[in-house]
């Protein structure tokens, strides 16, 4: 049994690495033997040995923290099932309902009953079974579709009866069988169906029959003409009640002065009017060519242009593709659009293909616009494109996408530098026919010299309208002169204009715009760039101020400053420069030093309670003005946790090791109590290499702490154990109780997540002591609370509200409220074990309310998974499932895998009434 649950596990994630704690959950359970990893050896070697025909079989493989299983195309019946239905749903879209049913009907001949049924199937393997069902369940009802195409009325209505009589809540199932007993002459029948799917709808989920199911009740009772010879509508799977928004409008606005590109505009609109011959055939153009080119401009300006052939609407997303830290990837990309489309966040599924398939069906039936801006790759497209229908893709990116163009039929659009005559119209757009007119020989030379690349064209533009008194053949002379050539780039003559714009800047923004290429982006602050040139924040502005007027910097927000990405390459070779090797390491001392030092005591102002570190000490800088206050705090790291992460990083690679463990450690406090899991994950493994490199002992502790407290959650726990004992270890080296302490109880955590409650507990008494030790009352109370849930935990009620109750007294005192908060929580469960129901649900919304008002998602979904289970005990089913659907809401926005199995719970909380 244990060799078959192992297998049915590895087959599920074939060609993926399972970790060993995830296989032994598994097999056990909660009762894994002291022996686990021991016997999990013993039987991959018996499947082995089973699959291989009594020789060993290659194709599981031991891999870091886990074993894969190596499957080929094809090998699983899984696979050619998904296959087939695929082919069949293509099918149906194009309208060929013998091939889809012949096709569907075969994926579904793959089933031999319930997948797995033999098995005592744990929670995490259940979920992945529901899975497959509910892709069964999709190509049943696709399958039905087809048949009413064909005709087949009678065999639907048998086959959906039996499907409803085991699933009542699919609608597109009762919508299927309305169609079916309409078109066999009952239409009383098919009125009474949907009156029985309200029924059951109303009593098993308290929702309205989705608006597609109301429409069709009605066009049935007033036998509206069509009916009889259409397939029904088909409801989106798991759609979100409530209307859609119908008409999201995302398109940013076109640039004004967009010229020429006669010939490419009427390629799309030549592409748009072949849409309306095939229109369940969804129309993709491909818009590539290098950066500068005006693909977005291109783009942008066709959109709005035929917008109104849309009807739905337009979607547009801006993929980032090449800006390495900041590319959006299709689960974010998807989850913008789906809320767009008006799902709300807490029902965004939270793996791709679900956010896939969900988007894809909303789309099916509209006719929309969908612009993909900046994309990398293929890749990064395929997910966000529609499966069918009306709608038109137009995509831009650097890249070709031959991928796309070979496997979706895109149709390529490769756009070029302009033309003369339509470089000469963008510079009389911005600067005036009349002063090009007197000029022209001139003029022709700024275009040659730009390349008639647009944006070197544009930055040119805006250097002359900045001199109206310079004469054109001056502008020319100097764009040709020896000092602006440099050696060829990938991207041509572009590098040239920018080295002209660069020696056409005043000497302190020319040397700004160098030094801001030491910065790692994606965007910064004039604070930030004061520190870069070691000048005040008045000094910088003028000269930022000239940088984006001459479009070498965008000012994308108030006070925050960018560069497109072929300035920011620029920019960065200019940092690089030998010849400023010494001006340019001073500059990154100060880069760092002004993050640091904003970043330090804004830590201490989110984590007030947390034992402080000894950072590097501050650069003598004048007039520098730390955040103030709780929020100011909270606004700052908000605004500034993307670029933090990527200064770590930098910090690290170019020799400023002190300062990358010690910026990590200060963004820790932003983002701990958010669940942000995997950016502290990153951050720690970042400081913890860094402080190991400069031998500092201090900086190994912390990073081994937090890069344990990350892995715990992240469920690696035998990693964050091994974390946690070389903390320890460093801690006790450098004679630090408080960090032995601190190290201690996060351990608590770690046990009493493994379930070994008792060496939890010694744990959290040893921290006890050693706080008391140091008379660190904060850590002491903290410490009470923990103990006091460990002690609820092993069901001694009474005693862990007498510790909780202590450590609540103190940290009113403190007025430590995080820490109130999570020693409220730990009241509550109490409470509620001993059956007094109202205290603990008072004491967990006191709770909430605090960790809300800390910010701090994390624990407060926690506590609202609690408080949802306290009023379920007292009969409350909508505030239970109201606490619920918060709590799953909060996990899907910081990302955290609980996300799924809290919203797995709801559902059938609320699918049992």
């Amino acid at each position: 049994m244990k060799q078959r649950l192992l297998l049915a596990t590895l087959l599920l994630r074939p060609n993926e690495i399972v970790g060993t704690n995830e296989l032994a959950a598994m097999l056990w359970g909660d009762d894994q033997p002291a022996s686990a990893a021991a016997n999990l050896r013993t039987y991959v070697r018996g499947l082995r040995q089973s699959l291989g025909g009594g020789t060993s079989w290659e194709g599981i493989t031991a891999a870091a923290g886990g074993y894969l299983l190596r499957v080929e195309p094809g090998e699983r019946d899984l696979d050619l099932f998904d296959a087939a239905a695929a082919r069949g749903r293509d099918a149906l879209a194009a309208s060929d309902a013998t091939r889809a049913e012949a096709e569907l009907s075969a994926a579904l001949g793959l089933w031999r009953g319930d997948p797995l049924s033999d098995l005592p199937l744990p929670a995490a393997l259940a979920r992945r079974v529901g899975q497959l069902e509910e892709r069964r369940l999709l190509a049943e009802e696709d399958y039905t579709g087809a048949l009413l195409a064909l005709g087949a009325t009678a065999d639907v209505i048998h086959r959906l009866r039996a499907l409803l009589d085991r699933h009542p809540l699919r609608q597109r199932a009762w919508g299927q069988l309305m169609v079916g007993l309409y078109r066999i002459g009952d239409a009383a029948g098919a009125l009474d169906t949907f009156r029985q799917a309200r029924q059951v709808l109303a009593e098993e989920t308290g929702l309205d029959p989705a608006p597609e199911l109301t429409k069709l009740y009605d066009d049935i009772l007033h036998h509206r003409p069509g009916l009889a010879a259409c397939p029904p509508p088909r409801p989106a799977p798991d759609a979100p009640p409530g209307p859609l928004i119908q008409r999201p409008e995302q398109l940013p606005r076109a640039v004004p002065e967009f010229v020429g590109r006669g010939v490419e505009l009427a390629s799309l609109d030549a592409l748009l009017d072949s849409r309306a011959q095939g229109p369940t055939t969804v129309v993709i153009s491909v818009v590539s060519g290098m950066a500068g080119v005006g693909k977005t401009a291109l783009a942008l300006h066709w959109a709005h242009r035929v917008a109104d052939r849309f009807p739905d609407g337009q979607l547009y997303v801006n993929l980032r593709g090449y800006d390495e830290a900041g590319v959006v990837s299709p689960p974010d990309a998807l989850s913008g659009f789906l809320e767009a489309l008006g799902v709300p966040q807490a029902r965004i599924p939270s793996d791709l293909e679900a956010r896939t398939g969900l988007y894809r069906s909303l789309l099916a039936s509209r006719r929309m616009l969908v612009v993909l801006d900046n994309a990398r790759d293929s890749a990064q497209v395929r997910a966000l494109l529609p499966g069918a229908g009306g709608c038109m893709v137009v995509v831009t990116s650097r890249d070709r996408l031959g991928g796309l163009i070979a496997a979706e039929s895109a149709a390529p659009l490769t756009l070029s530098v302009l033309t003369a005559e339509e470089s000469t119209s963008l510079l009389a757009s911005r600067l005036g026919a009349g002063r090009l007119a007197s000029e022209p020989a001139a003029v022709a030379d700024i275009v040659e010299a730009t390349g008639r690349l647009p944006l070197a064209l544009s930055i040119v533009a805006a250097r002359v309208a900045t001199h109206p008194a310079f004469p054109l053949g001056a502008i020319a002379a100097e764009l040709h002169s020896a000092e602006a050539r440099l050696d060829a780039l990938a991207d041509g003559d572009v590098r040239r204009v920018f080295s002209w714009s660069y020696l056409a800047l005043g000497q302190d923004a020319a040397r700004l715009f160098a030094l801001l290429g030491l910065h790692p982006g994606p965007d910064l602050t004039p604070a930030a760039a004061a520190a870069l040139a070691g000048v005040s924040a008045a000094d910088v502005t003028p000269r930022l101020r000239e940088l984006t007027r001459l479009h070498l910097l965008a000012e994308h927000a108030p006070g925050r400053y960018a560069f497109h990405d072929l300035l920011r390459v620029y920019a960065a070779e200019l940092a690089e420069s030998p010849d400023r090797a010494d001006e340019h390491e001073a500059a990154r001392a100060r880069l760092y030093d002004h993050y640091l030092h904003d970043a330090y005591p804004a830590a201490l102002l989110l984590q007030p309670q947390w034992p402080p570190i000894e950072p590097v000490p501050p650069l003598p800088v004048p007039g520098r003005r730390p955040v103030t206050g709780h929020d100011g705090a909270l606004a700052w790291f908000t605004v500034e946790h993307r670029v933090l992460m990527r200064v770590v990083q930098q910090a690290a690679e170019n020799g400023f090791e002190a300062y990358a463990w010690q910026i990590a450690w200060a963004l820790n406090t932003f983002l701990a109590p958010r669940g942000l899991w995997q950016d502290q994950l990153a951050t720690q493994l970042v400081a913890l290499a860094a402080a190991e490199k400069i031998d500092d002992l201090a900086g190994q502790a912390a990073a081994n702490r937090l890069l344990a407290r990350a892995l715990t959650r992240l469920g690696d726990h035998d990693t964050a154990e091994h974390r946690l004992k070389r903390a320890l270890e460093l801690h006790e080296r450098l004679g630090d109780p408080t960090g032995q302490a601190q190290t201690l109880h996060n351990y608590c955590e770690l046990c009493y997540l493994d379930g070994r409650l008792d060496e939890a507990l010694t744990h959290g008494r040893e921290a006890l002591r050693l706080y008391r030790l140091v008379g660190n009352r904060s850590g002491e109370a903290r410490t009470l609370n923990a103990i006091g849930w460990l002690l609820a935990a092993t069901g001694d009620y009474v005693q862990a509200i007498e510790s909780c109750t202590e450590a609540l007294a103190q940290q009113r005192r403190s007025d430590d409220r995080n820490g109130q908060a999570a020693t409220l929580d730990s009241l509550g469960f109490a409470y509620d074990r001993l059956g007094d129901r109202d205290r603990a649900a008072d004491c967990y919304e006191q709770a909430i309310q605090l960790f809300r008002d800390s910010v701090d998602r994390y624990h407060e979904a926690e506590t609202l998974i609690r408080l949802g289970d306290t009023r379920d005990g007292m009969g409350d089913r909508a505030a239970a499932s109201a606490a619920w659907r918060q709590a799953v809401r909060i996990y899907e926005d910081v990302g955290d895998p609980a996300a799924e199995e809290t919203r797995r719970r709801l559902e059938r909380y609320e699918s049992e009434g």
